[in-house]
């Protein structure tokens, strides 16, 4: 219900019930008619459940963020990357502006000078798309009317060429793995070995645990439920991989379930994949230490403990799953077999329902993958670069 006051010799306000019981107030009307008629658009207003509290919009946006993180049910580490980024980006521009004052002009402005400071298009992009939720929710919350961050329909279009996904070859990756267990132990070799000939990723083979790995079967499963170890500001949680689809069984070739075997002999933590000091594996860490420098060699570094030389540089740990996915195209693998294994979405529904993967299938799988590890191998031991390589690492041993 809406009434009018008059608050000043010449000055009216219009009065209005909130919903909470509060009453809200709107001065500034030179007439008692213009109070009115203001009266009668709120009543309408409110009987149709159109009706917008102009104070709502004054809320600030670093208020709003408090609510509307304690909302969303996203994954930890979405809710950590979201958190990071509107403290460190959002909240220092935008979190004393009110709701209703934000301009999607603006707010594209600023994106544009992010990018002009040398953030990547894609952390841009996330950027502007947490403000777009934080502002869409404050209009299903009635707080605003329209969001203002709209699509840009104008300007330079960005000819951005995407960039192509580094893969490496069987004997790259061997040779790569070989030299990670000389910079911080053989382990290091064997989870690379296996996210190359799995397709598995860094969280799927960080999270596994021996009772999810059958190698009498040679099947190494990723449980719907704890399938994937997850680092969120500095702690692990075990919780559910990337997708549905993802979690899946996955078989191993020969060659794999004796290396996992020896590998499981050397330790009796319940998770496959720890470092030499028993600890779960840190993405991070097991950049700078191991895969950083055996793709790419750090010939650049004075006096490093371990000489290592390139192999294959800016490989980073999930291009072992894309250089998998590279082999099994190239073996002539099914689009479904390829999809099954490596945990992706089959998009034709009809297809998804009815696909399968033959028996005769999976045993070529394996087959060529078995075949690739022999290949890679056998050239290893055939290349100059391995006899140094190997005369290195008995050097060191010793």
């Amino acid at each position: 219900m809406a009434f009018v006051e008059k608050c000043g010799r010449d000055s009216w306000r219009v009065r209005y019930h909130r919903d909470d019981g509060t009453i809200g107030s709107i001065p500034g009307f030179p007439t008692k008619k213009a109070a009115l008629d203001k009266a009668d658009e709120i009543k309408v207003d409110q009987r149709r459940g159109s009706f917008l509290d102009p104070e709502a919009g004054k809320l600030a946006l670093g208020e709003w963020s408090v609510t509307w993180f304690d909302s969303i049910d996203v994954a930890p580490a979405t809710v950590a990357q979201y958190e990071s980024l509107a403290r460190n980006h959002i909240l220092p521009r935008w979190g004393a502006t009110s709701l209703s004052a934000v301009s999607g002009l603006a707010v594209h402005t600023w994106a544009k000078k992010l990018r002009a400071q040398g953030y990547a298009q894609a952390t841009v992009n996330t950027i502007v798309k947490i403000m777009t939720m934080m502002l869409a929710d404050a209009v299903d919350e009635r707080l605003i009317a329209v969001n203002a961050i709209q699509p840009r329909r104008r300007g330079r279009r960005r000819h951005q060429k995407r960039r192509e996904q580094v893969w490496a070859t069987p004997e790259q990756v061997l040779t790569i793995a070989l030299q990670a267990a000389a910079l911080v132990g053989p382990w290091a070799a064997v989870l690379m070995i296996t996210a190359a000939w799995t397709g598995a990723r860094w969280g799927e083979l960080g999270g596994l645990q021996r009772c999810n790995l059958d190698l009498d079967a040679g099947t190494l499963t990723i449980d719907p439920d704890t399938g994937a170890l997850h680092e969120v500001n500095g702690h692990f949680e075990l919780g559910p991989p990337k997708t549905a689809e993802s979690a899946r069984t996955v078989s191993l070739p020969p060659f794999l379930t004796v290396l996992l075997r020896a590998h499981l002999a050397s330790h009796v933590h319940a998770h496959v994949f720890i470092t030499a000091e028993g600890e779960l594996l840190r993405r991070s860490n097991f950049a700078r230490r191991a895969m950083r420098p055996a793709a790419d060699g750090n010939l650049d570094r004075v006096h490093p403990r371990i000489r290592v030389l390139p192999v294959k540089p800016e490989l980073t740990f999930h291009g072992l799953r894309h250089s998998h996915k590279t082999w099994l195209i190239a073996d002539g693998i099914p689009d479904v077999a390829q999809a099954r294994r490596l945990g992706h979405r089959i998009p034709d529904a009809i297809q998804d329902i009815y696909s399968h993967v033959a028996p005769e299938v999976e045993t070529r799988l394996l087959e060529a993958l078995q075949q690739r590890w022999i290949d890679a191998v056998a050239a290893l031991r055939a290349t100059t670069h391995a006899q140094a390589l190997n005369a290195h690492l008995q050097l060191t041993a010793a």
